[in-house]
């Protein structure tokens, strides 16, 4: 309660002292230029990068008026907000600004217009221009459920229409679209004539997928496919490690290989639900703009600092295993949150990554509405315009961050798209690397290169707003 009481203050005092400056007179300007202003208030308060933005300087405009001649340049809300964004096609890849803050909450709490295919995309071999689907997991209850779509599947066209890099999006965007399946051969596709209809429905993704023990040579190894750091679930998470406990689990396989993320307070909780540290024990240290972070530090240094736990939001005490050791499988989909677990944990217990770098996401973000102290209360009722910009940066307590190219594995393996295998099968091969490091004790950490290098650049969590986010709450 004490960090969140002090951000609550913080963003009180931020947004007062900003609107100070810059007034968006709703009863005076056009709906843009609201948005603008609020848009140039809050990157202007938060903004993690603001000192690599000559424009978001404190001197830069004297007042409002200074402020809208600037900003008239721009056309619509979301083209000003992309010009104050540092190096996007490598740095803040993240930050978004959205049109409809519901939306954005749905997105938060997990609901998502899914058709519960998730997939990722893959250039076709040989070719400069087509591209093709496979499917990593299909969600329960869902239009690809309804419909026998299973994990391996392979689809190269949408509506009849050959899949390439540039009609991707606008194609799977679609709420309603019929996959072509096809054969996948080298890395080469074939149509086969098979054709399924899927439609997008509002879903919320439980995020534990699947979790098993395996018995194997007398250990009993916990198996765990986590999807998504969703704060509504902790308390399921919490009793996935109870049962852990009940059978005797001594080491884990923790499975985020296509986790792109969330909420920072449920890495928290994951990471204390494997290690057990105490709770002076550092977590994560954050790091926001140098304004907000000479704030903090005055008002309360500790709201600074991540500390381990050892109960829910919810005061039930964690069910930790206590491990010296954890094994985490990893893709280029494991971002932000995935990653915030891995690096927290590496300074106190043996974590052993296995698979591919993961996608290279310290950052982590909040939501800013367009009110006086950015909340959601007092919104202006002009407009539903939210962002969701990176605020701050994660660092671990042996000062590690920055790792925008990823986390190396320590166990160098990719999914093989022509044998996926089944997700919690101790013979699925990202998952028999991790049992048999377990089994030979560590001494079988290798490199394991396959026939074909698939150029992987996306799936249907990064396709989605926020997919691969890390997010902050503050209430």
């Amino acid at each position: 309660m004490k960090k969140f009481l002090g951000f609550s203050l913080l963003l009180l005092l931020i947004g007062t002292s900003v609107t100070s400056c810059f007034d968006d007179r709703d009863d005076v300007f056009a709906s843009d230029a609201v948005v603008k202003n609020f848009i140039y208030r809050g990157m202007n308060a938060f903004y993690l990068y603001k000192p690599e933005i000559p424009v978001l300087a404190d001197d830069r405009f004297a007042n409002t008026s200074e402020l809208e001649s600037y900003h008239e340049q721009f056309e619509r809300p979301e083209e000003f907000f992309e010009s104050l964004l540092f190096d996007p096609n490598r740095v803040d890849r993240f930050s978004v600004l959205v049109s409809d803050y519901v939306a954005l909450e749905n997105i938060l709490s997990g609901n998502t217009l899914n058709n519960g295919m998730e997939f990722g995309l893959v250039a076709e071999t040989g070719s400069m221009t087509d591209v093709f689907g496979y499917v990593r997991y299909v969600l329960p209850n869902t239009s690809a459920d309804r419909q026998n779509v299973v994990r391996g599947m392979v689809f190269n066209s949408i509506d009849g229409i050959r899949l390439t890099r540039e009609n991707f999006r606008t194609l799977l965007a679609q709420d309603n679209y019929t996959i072509g399946l096809a054969s996948l051969n080298n890395g080469v596709t074939t149509a086969i004539g098979t054709e399924i209809d899927l439609v997008k429905e509002v879903v919320q993704e439980d995020p534990i997928h699947v979790t098993r023990v395996i018995d194997q040579g007398g250990l009993k190894i916990g198996y765990l496919m986590y999807n998504s750091f969703l704060s509504q679930f902790d308390g399921d998470l919490n009793a996935v490690f109870a049962d852990f406990q009940a059978q005797g689990v001594t080491h884990l396989v923790l499975d985020l290989r296509y986790n792109g993320g969330g909420s920072v307070n449920t890495a928290i909780i994951l990471g204390s639900l494997i290690s057990g540290n105490p709770t002076t024990d550092i977590f994560s240290t954050e790091e926001w703009n140098p304004d907000i972070q000479a704030q903090l530090a005055m008002q309360d240094p500790d709201l600074l600092v991540n500390f381990f736990a050892d109960q829910t939001s919810t005061g039930n005490a964690l069910n930790s295993l206590n491990l010296s050791k954890v094994h985490i499988i990893t893709t280029g989909s494991s971002a932000s949150a995935s990653e915030l677990v891995i690096n927290s944990l590496d300074p106190y217990i043996n974590v052993v990554q296995v698979g591919d770098d993961t996608a290279g996401k310290f950052q982590a973000s909040i939501t800013l509405y367009d009110s006086p102290d950015f909340r959601r209360s007092g919104a202006n009722p002009s407009h539903r315009y939210a962002m969701q910009p990176l605020v701050l940066k994660s660092v671990n307590s042996a000062g590690n961050t920055d790792y925008i190219d990823g986390l190396a594995p320590d166990i160098a393996i990719r999914e093989d798209l022509e044998n996926l295998g089944t997700l919690g099968d101790p013979s699925e091969p990202l998952l028999a690397e991790c049992l048999n490091d377990i089994m030979v004790n560590g001494r079988s950490q290798r490199s394991s290169a396959l026939q074909i290098d698939y150029e992987e650049f996306t799936g249907s969590n990064r396709l989605r707003p926020l997919g691969d986010q890390m997010w902050k709450n503050l209430d």
